[in-house]
């Protein structure tokens, strides 16, 4: 019977920065979302003094400076290279790795090894934490959805040495029985509510409800889920996870913008950023929306906001076709004399790239073998090695990252030096 194995590295941006600063182990850190703005991750000790997930940054300020904790700023340059080694030394292990986000991974597990699977899962944590340096738990199951739910015991349990296999438990009732709806992958918030309506509470009742009722409440996701508990494997690598609908690109500034020119550069930057997530995932976009606005929190400026949305003549994810769109809008909605908080493109319709359609008239413009090259500077020498000129070079309107971390593996000039 085939088994998987949910392999999730623990708090990911905790530990990404405390591989190369090494004063911050058994130290609380947090790390704050764009702009500095909201806590997006939390050490263990940061955790026990009550910090919360996605608290204001100045809400928790005080907490902060009275126990010392270490803030840092966002540095997703590293967190994605730290993410693509951890993920190589997966698919160095076994043939089948579904990348699930930046920090998570199914692994589908060999049939038949000749030890235990969870002396097999020790094995391959221990070659991540050597290998890559991230420590991580891994949770083991017959279906996704158990391996997830074996992999928050796997977290939250430390007499199991970060795994957990699911089919040694004494009892797979008890153990769904203690665990609530909303722990189930796949149960958000709103179905967690709805089936507490009708006295459903733990995984254990989500198992057992009856069929038909589950996919008239909650579609067939839910049925798929519940049949998951059951241990029957009904989610397949092509619903994990679902396709993306957009790509927003969007930031606020680190100060006031009143300047077109600099709205242009922003609006360009963030262009640029979009269009590289959809050649990444192999997408293209029919539909671009820009919008612009003030702070609405400061009572004593004038308010003004404004969007555009326009359909591209041909779907691309060409960088310099999606900036000069993008720019054609903002010009259109700009107003001189207002202090400009925030900008940015949400591109739509998309659709996958290896089914666009060549015009059956003029000239493709969409150059997929130049912007190919673009990503591949990029990738190896580091974002904006190469950039368009509109995005600017200064960026003063760039957003507050006052404590971020240098990019130790992927500049150059800030890899770390051994002394």
């Amino acid at each position: 019977m085939k088994n998987f194995a949910l392999v999730d590295c623990n708090n990911f941006y905790v530990s990404c920065e405390r591989l190369f600063d090494p004063s911050l182990w058994h130290r609380p850190v947090v790390v704050l979302s764009n702009n500095d703005g909201c806590i997006i991750a939390r050490s263990e000790e940061a955790k026990m003094l009550g910090i919360g997930m996605g608290e204001p940054y100045f809400k928790a300020e005080p907490v902060m400076k009275r126990h010392g904790v270490k803030v840092l700023s966002s540095n997703y340059a590293l967190y994605g290279d730290m993410s693509r080694r951890v993920m190589d030394v997966l698919q160095q292990l076994e043939a089948e790795v579904e990348v699930y986000s930046i920090d998570e991974a199914f692994v589908v597990l060999p049939v038949i090894i000749d030890r235990s699977l969870k002396a097999y899962a020790a094995s391959m944590r221990r070659l991540i934490r050597q290998y890559v340096g991230i420590p991580v738990s891994i949770g083991i199951g017959p279906t996704r959805t158990l391996a997830k739910l074996a992999n928050r015991l796997a977290k939250k349990e430390a007499k199991y040495q970060g795994v957990f296999d699911i089919s040694e438990c004494e009892s797979v009732e008890t153990l769904l029985a203690e665990s609530a709806t909303g722990d189930v992958w796949g149960i958000g918030q709103r179905y967690a509510e709805k089936l507490h309506k009708h006295g459903i509470n733990t995984a254990l009742q989500l198992r057992d409800a009856n069929d038909a009722w589950l996919r008239k409440t909650l579609t067939v996701a839910g049925l798929r889920t519940a049949i998951e508990l059951r241990g029957i494997s009904c989610i397949g690598a092509q619903d994990v996870p679902s396709a993306r609908k957009s790509i927003v690109s969007s930031r606020s500034f680190g100060k006031p913008v009143s300047s077109l020119e600099e709205l242009k550069e922003a609006i360009a930057s963030y262009a640029t950023i979009a269009a590289e997530k959809l050649r990444a995932q192999g997408l293209i976009a029919s539909s671009l929306q820009v919008v612009l606005s003030t702070n609405r929190f400061n009572k004593h400026l004038p308010q003004y906001s404004a969007s555009q949305t326009v359909n591209l003549a041909q779907p691309t994810a060409n960088t310099a076709t999606l900036l000069c769109q993008a720019i054609t809008s903002l010009e259109h909605i700009y107003k001189p004399g207002y202090q400009y908080q925030k900008t940015g493109i949400l591109l739509a319709e998309l659709t996958s790239a290896d089914s666009r359609q060549l015009p059956l008239f003029g000239q493709d413009i969409e150059r997929p073998d130049l912007m190919q090259a673009l990503d591949r500077v990029n990738a190896r020498w580091g974002r904006n090695t190469l950039q368009f000129a509109a995005a600017g070079l200064a960026k003063p309107w760039s957003m507050n990252q006052r404590y971020k971390s240098p990019a130790y593996t992927s500049q150059w000039d800030q890899l770390p030096v051994a002394s």
